[in-house]
């Protein structure tokens, strides 16, 4: 399916200039919470998209960190949640017991997927684990689960862009935008 970006977007919810300055603030309470330690810092970024959003954000952190991935899905084909939490690349560490580990994901819908991984890389040992959000939807919540640091709290909207996609498109746009729901709906 070809995809056309001026007419895929209904509107842009996000401008660069407001998800710069909310970056810099995130960046900011990541230093204040972080400054005082004696172990490792570990951003863990959710692949894919919280890549974008991770990379900007160690742009202004200044405290000392290390970087990780792991891969995770909730999702099947499509736009819906299966339920279910598929680990596709783990995260292994010696050092568990002296790393603090600030997940980094760019938006929570259902909760599902990162209450499962703080309790997950609880259970590995972690010293200790904290989420920290882009984009987050409360009203799409089904478990009890609130991150640790919030960018914005968004409508029940389809976005797309600075990392975030639809079908593998859109994750380059410098904003985040709307998608027109005839984009994911099948309907012309």
């Amino acid at each position: 399916m070809n995809y056309d970006i001026q007419n895929d977007i209904a509107k842009i919810l996000l401008s660069e200039d407001e998800i710069e300055t909310i970056v810099k603030r995130i960046s900011a309470e990541i230093d204040a919470h972080y400054r005082e330690r004696d172990s490792r810092l570990l951003l863990l970024g959710i692949l894919k998209g919280s890549v974008v959003f991770m990379g900007d954000l160690m742009k202004h952190i200044t405290v000392p960190v290390e970087i990780d991935f792991m891969k995770v899905s909730s999702y099947g084909a499509g736009t819906v949640s299966t339920g279910s939490i598929n680990i596709m690349l783990d995260l292994y560490r010696k050092d568990f017991a002296n790393t603090d580990i600030l997940i980094i994901e760019d938006i929570i819908d259902s909760g599902r997927t990162l209450s499962y991984l703080v309790e997950y890389l609880r259970l590995k040992g972690a010293k200790s684990v904290r989420t920290c959000t882009l984009l987050d939807k409360p009203s799409r919540r089904e478990v009890d689960f609130e991150a640790d640091i919030v960018g914005a709290i968004i409508p029940n909207e389809f976005v797309v862009g600075y990392g975030l996609d639809y079908d593998e498109k859109y994750r380059a746009l410098p904003f985040v935008g709307v998608l027109k729901p005839h984009v994911y709906s099948g309907e012309a």
